[in-house]
């Protein structure tokens, strides 16, 4: 807050203290109008909500000093989580007298603010080291004001964090809805193609039996039958995707479904750079799932990251106990994803790759499978650095181990 103006003459010793109360009085309002007004025009051009509250942040740290005694000295900090502020480019030394209020959101203290005086001690009459606020330098009124703004702050923050909240579980119901009409339109479109695509595959499965056929046309039998086996594969993901397909689930131990999947990926992986390294888990718990289902989720992940690997890679495949799920973690040294790739990795029919060299399903289908296994699936990459997924399995009552 400012210093008194010097006493003139006529002046009395009452109406030069009225004078430097009222002025003190006036600066405390208007840092208050000041801090009231960055929240109600809260926004900024940082990515997401981080980047407007870090900014309404500083814009409140910036206000501060001028409500001091000594604004030109004072320097304000402020720390919330993960963000540091401060007025000034160099904060505060350590000796600096200083007033704190703690900033306090849902009951939970998670940081504080603070005002401080910069500079050498026993200037403009500051004592460093004193313990009471009037002789460091600062007043009692100025404590209370900063305790009415880190009260504001908190108010602010929990209001964006609740808008955070409240714009997630939106997202999170839009895309419920979108699944559910795709599941939908999927599981009819699957069930029209069925029975057509049924018939090509036996017509020519039937004229491949056929003794006068020429080479070339049962060649182009052949290609025929394999399309249609290629274009009922995909219905069966659709269904599986569209939750048609009811899962027939019994105690299954992973390891062994990861066995049986590993050996025919290993067999038919095509690019001779990838390495394959299996860290199974000894003694897991039994699971509660469908043993095919679980095999396509383990095809799902580990085709996912041949196809991540250009050249030469290494895909690793762990499993082990955690917190009563059974976990199958598949980690690649491939490309990675960039984070708008990661946002949709899981939406079906999102696909980066290459026309005729995937369908945007398998992730989808995975994650479809998992979540109906009551379990979940996360992902973590970073572009040139590889992805690794985890899928989380809850084991059955009282499971037996491997």
């Amino acid at each position: 807050m400012m210093k008194p103006s010097p006493r003139q003459p006529g002046d009395s010793p009452l109406e030069s203290a009225a004078g430097a109360q009222l002025a003190e009085r006036i600066k405390e309002l208007t840092c208050l109008y000041e801090v009231a007004a960055v929240f109600a025009r809260r926004g900024g051009s940082g990515p997401g909500v981080e980047g407007s509250l870090r900014e309404s942040l500083a814009r409140v740290v910036a206000v501060l000093p001028a409500a001091c005694r000594f604004p030109e000295r004072a320097v304000a900090t402020l720390r919330l989580d993960g963000i540091e502020v401060a007025s000034r480019a160099h904060g505060l030394d350590s000796r600096a007298p200083r007033v704190r209020a703690p900033l306090r959101i849902g009951g939970a203290e998670r940081g504080e603010v603070a005002v401080g005086y910069a500079g050498e001690p026993g200037a403009d009459g500051l004592s460093y080291g004193a313990d009471d606020t009037a002789a460091g330098g600062f007043l009692a009124e100025e404590q209370a004001l900063l305790d009415t703004v880190a009260h504001q702050i908190g108010v602010f923050v929990a209001s964006v964090e609740a808008e955070e909240r409240r714009a997630n579980i939106e997202a999170t119901l839009r895309h419920a809805d979108r699944l559910a009409t795709i599941g939908q339109l999927a599981a009819g479109v699957a069930h029209e193609l069925n029975e057509p695509l049924g018939n090509v595959l036996g017509f020519a499965q039937l004229a491949l039996k056929a003794a006068d056929v020429p080479e070339q046309v049962r060649t182009d039998l052949r290609r025929i039958a394999e399309a249609a086996l290629h274009g009922r594969e995909i219905i069966r993901k659709l269904l599986v995707f569209a939750r048609q397909t009811p899962a027939s689930k019994r105690p299954t131990a992973i390891n062994s479904v990861v066995e049986e999947a590993m050996f025919l990926l290993e067999a038919g992986c095509e690019n001779p750079g990838v390495r394959f390294v299996r860290e199974l888990g000894a003694g897991l718990p039994e699971i509660e799932a469908d043993p095919v289902q679980i095999r396509q989720v383990v095809t799902n992940l580990v085709i996912n990251a041949i196809q991540a690997i250009r050249d030469e890679g290494i895909i690793s495949v762990r499993t082990y106990a955690e917190g009563g799920c059974v976990v199958l973690a598949v980690e690649d040294t491939g490309s990675g994803m960039a984070p708008e790739v990661l946002r949709r990795v899981f939406d079906p029919f999102f696909t980066t790759k290459d026309v005729g060299q995937g369908t945007g399903l398998g992730l989808a289908v995975a994650q479809g499978i998992v979540v109906g296994h009551g379990g979940s699936i996360e992902v973590d990459s970073e572009p040139c650095r590889g992805s690794v997924f985890r899928v989380r399995i809850p084991v059955c009552a009282a499971a037996p181990r491997e």
